[in-house]
């Protein structure tokens, strides 16, 4: 595994072109919920990047070089969830195969329990046919949860959900 350096930062305005030009690539959007769009266009970014100044949904740029490579937040869940957050990342396709988002996972894990004391667990949910999102998930320490037989629809088809989580120590 490589081990190409990168950090986790807040968002910056200037992030907008590489934003744009690596999360609309149509294999970001391939294993990422509908609400992430494709084509994505520089409003797109724009508004992300209004969002992501914001508090919570917690997001993070993943910088590769000074350049946004990727995106990762910590969404919160509420009511009887409300001690998890639920993970979720996409990296740029020339960025991936280099030991990134396994690191990034972990240090983003490690901020949130520091950040927000009172969440327990941090889960990601993943596609079944995503193997690379679940080797990545297992590298970073999760453990898988659960297996949800065709509970997910993306264009068109159903799909497996497999959850992992990782737990506060």
């Amino acid at each position: 595994m490589s081990s190409t350096p990168f950090h986790l930062r807040p968002f910056r305005p200037e992030d907008l072109s590489a934003l744009v030009k690596r999360a609309n690539d149509p294999t970001v959007a391939a294993y990422l919920s509908d609400m992430f769009p494709h084509p994505y266009t520089e409003e797109h970014g724009h508004t992300f990047l209004e969002e992501a100044a914001k508090p919570l949904p917690f997001r993070r740029c993943i910088d590769i070089d000074g350049e946004c490579c990727g995106a990762i937040g910590l969404h919160p869940r509420q009511d009887l969830w409300r001690r998890n957050m639920e993970i979720g990342f996409w990296l740029g396709k020339d960025k991936r195969d280099q030991g990134i988002m396994a690191r990034a996972i972990q240090q983003m894990v490690k901020l949130g329990f520091e950040t927000f004391p009172e969440i327990t667990r941090i889960f990601g949910t993943t596609f079944g046919t995503n193997t690379a999102s679940q080797r990545t998930m297992e590298k970073a320490g999760f453990t898988l949860e659960a297996k949800f037989m065709g509970t997910l629809v993306k264009n068109n088809v159903v799909q497996d959900e497999l959850i992992y989580a990782i737990r506060r120590m």
